[in-house]
C-alpha cells in the first residue's frame, strides 16, 4: 500500500500550488466583494495547462482524477468561487458527455472546454432537486430537431457558460424512463439566462435560471439515448462528488493555515492563543477532519482512476465527509479569530460561507447517506 503521489502528480500539484498563490488567492476577496467573474485569470489557467486535466489525450487533454482533485483542492484553497466555475465546467458539467456523448461531441466540445469554455449542468427545477425523476422540462421531437421547454434554476456558471449540458422529459407518467439528456449551446434560439441568484458565498460564479422557450435544437444534440438522460445525470453527479470533496478539503485547508497562523501570532491573557489547551484542541480536531477527508478524497479519486467509473460509495463518503469536516473547520476558524473572524477584513468569514453549499449541491449530506446506505445494506 502506497500513499505517496507519482514524481508527476508532486510536480503539478507544486505547480498549481504556485499558480494559485500568484494568480487567484490575492484577488479572491476582491471577486468575492464584486461578483465579478474572473475571465482573464481563465485565461492563464488555460496557458498553464489546468483546463487540460483528466481528459483524454486523443482529446488533448492530460493528467488523470488524482491529478484533477489535485487541482480542485488547490484551486479552491485559493478561491472556492472560482473553484466552482472550474470543477463544473471540467467535472459535472462535462460527465455526460465524457461518459455517454458521441465521438462528433467529443470532438466538438472537450477541445472548447480545453481552451477555456465555460460550461454549466442544467438539472435543477423548482419542483426537481433532489428527486431528479420530478423535473418537468418537456422536449419534443418535430422531424430532426428536439424542441425543449422548461425551467431550470440554481445553475452553477449559467450566465457565463458558452454551453449547457440539461435534461427534459418527454412525459412525466413514464417518470425517469423519459428523461434524455441534450447539449445546447449559448445563443441557440429560444435559449436564455433568466434570474442570477444573489448567493450567500462563491461569489465570482454566477448560479442562474435557464430558460428553455421552444428552444429547438438539432438530433445530433441529444446525449447518449433518448430515455437513458436519468442515468447520465445520476453517474455525472457521482463523478462531480469526489472534486465536490476536494473543493470542500480546499477551504478547510485555507481556513486551518489562517487559523494556525493566527493564534501563533495573538495573544491573550499574556500568551499566545496556540499555548491554550482550548485553542490546541480545536486545532487538533480541524487536522484530523482534514487528513481523514483527504484520504477518503484520494481513495475514491484512486478508484475511480483504477476502475474507469466513479465508485457509488467512496465517492459519497467523501463527499460527506469532507464537506462536512469542512463546516467544523471553517467554524472553528471563525472561533479562532473572534470577533475579527466576523469581519470581512479577515479571509475566514469567507470560507465560512464559501463552506456551506458543499453540503448541498451535488447531493446533499441526507442524499450521501441514502445512498452509502444503499450501497452497504445492498437494498434499493
Amino acid at each position: 500500500m502506497d500513499f505517496e503521489l507519482t514524481e508527476g502528480q508532486k510536480m503539478f500539484q507544486t505547480m498549481v500550488r504556485d499558480f494559485c498563490v500568484k494568480e487567484i488567492e490575492p484577488y479572491a476577496a476582491e471577486w468575492d466583494e464584486s461578483n465579478k467573474f474572473p475571465h482573464e485569470t481563465i485565461k492563464k489557467m488555460v496557458d498553464a495547462g489546468l483546463f487540460a486535466v483528466h481528459f483524454p489525450e486523443k482529446y488533448g487533454g492530460s493528467g488523470d482524477e488524482i491529478s484533477f482533485a489535485i487541482a480542485a483542492e488547490e484551486v479552491s484553497r485559493a478561491s472556492a468561487g472560482l473553484g466552482v466555475a472550474y470543477l463544473a465546467s471540467l467535472g459535472l458539467a462535462m460527465y455526460p458527455i465524457l461518459m455517454h456523448g458521441s465521438e462528433q461531441q467529443k470532438e466538438h466540445y472537450i477541445p472548447r472546454v480545453i481552451n477555456g469554455a465555460i460550461v454549466a449542468f442544467g438539472l435543477t427545477e423548482a419542483m426537481a432537486g433532489s428527486d431528479v425523476a420530478a423535473l418537468e422540462t418537456r422536449y419534443t421531437r418535430e422531424g430532426d430537431f428536439y424542441i425543449l421547454n422548461g425551467t431550470k434554476i440554481f445553475i452553477s456558471n449559467g450566465a457565463e457558460a458558452q454551453f449547457v449540458t440539461t435534461f427534459a422529459t418527454k412525459d412525466k407518467l413514464l417518470g425517469y424512463r423519459g428523461i434524455s439528456a441534450f447539449v445546447v449551446d449559448q445563443g441557440t434560439f429560444g435559449f436564455s439566462v433568466g434570474k442570477i441568484e444573489r448567493k450567500m458565498g462563491l461569489h465570482p460564479a454566477s448560479a442562474t435560471e435557464l430558460i428553455f422557450d421552444n428552444c429547438k435544437i438539432p438530433v445530433a444534440n441529444l446525449i447518449g439515448e433518448e430515455g437513458r438522460g436519468f442515468r447520465v445525470a445520476l453517474e455525472a453527479i457521482d463523478a462531480s462528488r469526489v472534486s465536490i470533496a476536494a473543493q470542500a478539503l480546499g477551504i478547510s485547508q485555507a481556513a486551518f493555515d489562517a487559523a494556525v497562523a493566527y493564534c501563533k501570532e495573538r495573544k491573550q491573557f499574556g500568551m499566545e492563543l496556540a499555548k491554550m489547551q482550548a485553542i490546541q484542541w480545536m486545532i487538533a480536531d480541524m487536522a484530523t477532519d482534514i487528513e481523514t477527508a483527504r484520504l477518503l478524497i484520494y481513495k475514491a479519486a484512486w478508484l475511480t482512476e483504477k476502475e474507469g467509473h466513479a465508485p457509488p460509495k467512496e465517492s459519497a463518503m467523501a463527499k460527506l465527509f469532507a464537506s462536512e469536516a469542512s463546516h467544523r473547520v471553517c467554524h472553528k476558524a471563525v472561533q479562532i479569530f473572534g470577533g475579527y473572524g466576523y469581519t470581512k477584513d479577515f479571509a475566514v468569514e469567507r470560507y465560512y460561507r464559501d463552506q456551506r453549499i458543499t453540503e448541498l449541491y451535488e447531493g446533499t449530506s441526507e442524499m450521501q447517506r441514502w445512498t452509502i446506505a444503499r450501497q452497504v445494506l445492498g437494498v434499493k
